[in-house]
């Protein structure tokens, strides 16, 4: 008589206890039960999962290799290690590499500079303390450094793999170099007044909050339209600014058009990128010209410069008009040259000479240097030029990261810095104190 077969459920409870073994590995040779259900098939559908997902976790790992070793090769490898601190000395030197961009070419005789070398000085004073000035140089990741004093070279220096070769980006700097656009501008009568309204000629902007705001108060960063400058929270307008015109594809002018007011225009000094980038806008739509065009055609060539330049876009080929000119160390020193000389190259006007002054004197309350409850800053500003505390007659041109152009009309000096540096904010103050202490001692003959 044939053994009755036992239900199926008495099959399988032993089974799945032994399953759960077998999921913590206890050999199935020690339990005759267990090798039974694996024999039965109940407990082979884990093996097949484990498989499945031991496979899946491999082609995952290959395909994220691939991914990154492709990545590493894009163009967007440049983008995406853009500040960090293995890449950032070599990207500030090379940002075709990065962006599009639009060439500024060279033309006609160079404005040459003469040669009289002389050491730097040793020491600066600052916070009531004698520093050592090459200390502060390696402190704050000097790329370059060089000092004009009435049209000699005093002294010229590079660092961290720079050479005389090098297209060191500006940032903000070139806010300055578009500030001298706006006024040739108004000299050729591309621009009828500094009063006008932006949306007249920046027509994606005409029916916006910033359309309304005068030239005037984008020039002086008093546009009033609310725009987070943060470069450390990653969702700031500035950062979302680039990462939409870069990752996106959107063109720079929408963000700028989707922008509001927060305050009066016109009473209140807050640094905005977006009254730079608008004021880029507004000189497109002046002249008809790119802005890269116009400074090659109004500005490089005449200023006599030495080397080609080419300006950031994005993707859609429109200047990043808030920064992001690239250029060699004696091409910006000629830009500050040319505005310690009134705006003027050996006796020939290129940029007018009252706009040379009214873009470093600081013209209303709000924009005056020092304590003041109307300004976000210390430093005070013109058209796009900063002016520090405890005035000398000297002003400067400043971008992250530690870029500056200063120019000492009294001492008869300019001097350009490039920079890595990654406490740019907090080094602004001590770098105009080295910078008054280099213009002291080069120009002691005055």
């Amino acid at each position: 008589m044939r053994a009755r077969r036992p239900p199926a459920a008495a099959i399988h409870e032993p089974c799945a206890s032994f399953a759960k073994l077998r999921l913590i590995r206890v050999p199935a040779r020690r339990h005759p039960l267990l090798r039974s259900c694996l024999q039965k098939g109940v407990i082979m559908p884990f093996r097949r999962i484990l498989k499945g997902a031991a496979i899946i976790l491999g082609l995952l790992a290959v395909i994220g290799l691939a991914g990154f070793l492709w990545l590493r090769q894009s163009p967007y490898w440049a983008g995406i290690t853009l500040f960090s601190a293995d890449y950032r000395v070599q990207n500030f030197r090379a940002m075709d590499q990065v962006f599009p961009y639009r060439p500024v070419a060279r033309s006609g005789p160079v404005w040459g500079f003469g040669d009289a070398p002389q050491p730097l000085p040793q020491q600066y004073e600052f916070g009531g303390t004698a520093r050592d000035l090459a200390a502060f140089l390696a402190r704050t990741e000097t790329t370059g450094l060089l000092v004009v004093h009435r049209g000699m070279i005093t002294h010229e220096s590079y660092f961290l793999g720079a050479d005389q070769t090098s297209p060191f980006t500006s940032w903000s700097v070139a806010k300055s170099v578009l500030s001298a656009l706006i006024g040739i501008a108004i000299d050729e009568g591309h621009i009828d007044s500094i009063r006008d309204p932006i949306g007249r000629y920046a027509t994606a902007l005409a029916d916006t909050d910033f359309g309304a705001v005068s030239i005037e108060d984008a020039l002086t960063m008093s546009s009033g339209i609310a725009f987070d400058e943060d470069y450390d929270a990653p969702f700031s307008d500035i950062n979302m600014l680039f990462i939409r015109a870069m990752a996106l594809g959107a063109p720079v002018q929408d963000t700028i058009a989707a922008l509001r007011t927060e305050r009066a225009p016109g009473v209140f000094n807050a640094y905005s990128s977006a009254d730079s980038m608008a004021l880029g806008l507004v000189l497109e739509g002046a002249t008809g010209m790119a802005v890269a065009e116009y400074l090659e055609s109004r500005l490089w060539g005449p200023m006599g410069a030495e080397a080609d330049a080419f300006w950031s876009t994005d993707r859609t080929g429109r200047e990043f008009a808030l920064c992001c000119l690239n250029a060699v160390l004696r091409d910006y020193a000629r830009f500050g040259r040319l505005f310690l000389e009134g705006g003027a190259r050996d006796g020939r006007q290129i940029v007018p000479a009252d706009w040379v002054t009214a873009s470093v004197t600081p013209g209303a309350p709000h924009l005056q240097p020092g304590d003041n409850p109307a300004s976000d800053w210390t430093f005070g500003y013109g058209y796009q030029w900063w002016v520090p505390e405890e005035p000398q007659g000297d002003f400067l041109a400043i971008g992250v990261w530690g870029q500056y152009i200063y120019v000492d009309p009294v001492r008869e000096v300019v001097i350009v810095k490039t920079s890595a540096d990654p406490e740019f904010d907090d080094n602004d103050h001590e770098t105009v104190a080295v910078f008054r202490a280099i213009a002291a001692a080069f120009g002691a003959g005055n």
